[in-house]
């Protein structure tokens, strides 16, 4: 998910409980939270390794005490320059408690990451496969405002209560905080059961006389109805958005075909770089696609893209239009050796 969703449900742990405990709870729990992005400092490298490290050890199990006990550290600093200051905080702090409450809050950052179709690899190093549900969109404005509901309703009814001469609670926003993770719950909840319904139409129907070996709904923000399909069958891919209400499989008949590319020295040139091992580590379905280089040189160039994120737009028969979401590009030159790897707007040399 994007940072502003993670940082919002860690201060919602923070606020639902944990807070009454100890000092620094609910700080301790937001910054925690989105902690696991730090990974992004691999951008710094290239592309290659960016992905190949992208959701990796931070976003693991084994991984979760270690973020938790970095963040403590900067905790620690706080509190001992606030104090510094003579500004003791209304609660003793509780360090143990604190590592704790940040191991929760880097566990709520993975299962978000898990509920969206990108996936993690929570049982590095030990296992490298990526897990997915496929059921949340990466933005998801439903989940965003129940966050920001259940942290600010509370704190303007403080408002109101303190203007009209009430007592001001200590400790205010539990119920809120509860409010939201609940509302998170339920969502998934009703998106996990329409996902299963799609995933059940997309393979009870045959696509051409084939038969379907794999396949997924991808989810679309907002509507838990809507869903972008990618079935593989023997010799192509099949790409249709299909409206999970409806069971009638009329509705996939104008499902985007796309035969799948025949293997050449060119294309496992490609698959053999380093972005190209890289990407078909991560990618569940790959697709290459190859066009002569038109330069001096001469040479090739091979685009990789991972079906699952080319969506096609949910208005039946409109084409996603500019550069699929996700793709790679790797350039080779008539020996086919590699001369540059991209992703997005970066790009590196061998």
């Amino acid at each position: 998910m994007e940072p502003l969703t993670h940082f919002l449900t860690g201060a919602c742990i923070g606020r639902a409980g944990f807070n009454r405990t100890t000092a620094y709870a609910t700080l301790m729990a937001t910054l925690t939270a989105e902690f696991p992005d730090v990974d992004i400092l691999w951008n710094l490298k290239g592309p290659v390794e960016a992905l190949a490290h992208h959701r990796g050890f931070t976003h693991s199990f084994i991984g979760a005490p270690v973020d938790a006990a970095i963040v403590l550290g900067f905790v620690y600093a706080f509190h001992k320059w606030r104090t510094a200051r003579g500004k003791a905080p209304p609660l003793p702090p509780r360090w143990g408690m604190l590592f704790l409450i940040g191991i929760v809050a880097v566990l709520s950052h993975i299962l978000l990451d898990f509920t969206n179709n990108y996936g993690v690899r929570p049982f590095l190093p030990f296992n490298w496969h990526w897990y997915s549900w496929d059921i949340v969109f990466i933005i998801e404005p439903l989940i965003l405002l129940a966050l920001i509901l259940g942290l600010a309703f509370p704190a303007i009814l403080g408002l109101v209560a303190s203007d009209m001469g009430a007592r001001r609670e200590k400790f205010r926003g539990r119920w809120g905080a509860i409010f939201a993770l609940l509302a998170i719950c339920s969502l998934w909840w009703v998106r996990d059961y329409q996902h299963r319904k799609a995933v059940t139409l997309l393979s009870s129907t045959d696509y051409r006389g084939e038969t379907v070996k794999t396949a997924v709904a991808m989810p679309y923000p907002v509507n838990p109805f809507a869903w972008a399909g990618v079935v593989e069958t023997e010799s192509f891919y099949a790409k249709a958005p299909l409206d999970s209400r409806n069971r009638d499989v009329d509705q996939l008949e104008s499902a985007q075909i796309l035969r799948k590319p025949i293997e050449t020295p060119i294309t496992l040139a490609a698959k053999k770089s380093p972005l190209g091992l890289v990407y078909l580590d991560w990618a569940r379905f790959p697709f290459l696609e190859t066009e002569p280089l038109q330069s001096p040189e001469n040479g090739y160039v091979v685009r990789f893209r991972d079906l699952r994120f080319n969506y096609v737009p949910f208005n039946f028969g409109e084409q996603p239009r500019g550069r699929p979401t996700l793709s790679a590009t790797v350039v080779l030159d008539k020996n086919l050796h590699v001369v540059e790897m991209s992703m997005g707007n970066r790009s590196e040399k061998p």
